[in-house]
């Protein structure tokens, strides 16, 4: 039995007792986890296809240990410009072994949510409060305001719509008006 399952963003073909290297999983060493994102389980000639996923598969692992791939070097070069950079990269990996893997009846794994994310999200709440009592004072003075916006929807407009709107108004020769005159008789 073998499965297609998406760990730390990337998907991997598992099998029961198969060591896998993974990026690194925030779970301590010897600790047991489990992935529920199970794209495909195959089962002999009998396969399994989520969209996306399958509901009710999951993967189980141990976490066995933490360690550092292969160094890579990166060397970037431009050719007659004197310009040559090297760096190198470990990237961070961790060992886990498939223990398990279930084709239906599994509970969701518990995710584990930022404490951080959550006065974030109450915060907004908070400042929409906040505008709500702005909004019922500025309404005493939008009565004035609106002669203002007025004239300042009128400078938004095209002098298409403005001339339509000095003909609905019967405004004489607007036909020649330019932009600025058309404001002026408008308001």
């Amino acid at each position: 039995m073998y499965a297609i399952v998406e760990i730390a963003g990337h998907q991997f073909k598992v099998e029961k007792d198969q060591k896998v290297f993974v990026n690194r999983l925030a779970t301590e060493e010897g600790k047991k986890v489990s992935f529920d994102n199970v794209l495909l389980i195959g089962d002999g000639n009998n396969v399994t296809v989520g969209a996306p996923a399958i509901g009710g598969a999951q993967v189980g692992a141990k976490v066995l240990k933490h360690l550092k791939g292969d160094k890579v070097i990166v060397f970037k070069k431009k050719r007659r410009k004197g310009y040559r950079v090297k760096n190198g990269h470990r990237q961070a990996l961790t060992e886990i072994q498939i223990e398990s893997i279930v084709a239906s009846g599994a509970k969701k794994a518990a995710k584990v949510e930022n404490k951080g994310a959550k006065p974030a999200k109450a915060a907004p709440k908070k400042e929409a409060k906040k505008a709500e009592p702005k909004a019922t004072a500025s309404k005493a003075e939008a009565k004035p305001a609106k002669k203002e916006e007025a004239s300042q929807d009128l400078s938004k407009n095209t002098v298409a719509q403005l001339k339509e709107m000095a003909k609905a108004k019967k405004i004489t020769g607007y036909s020649s008006m330019k932009k600025a005159e058309l404001i002026a008789a408008l308001s």
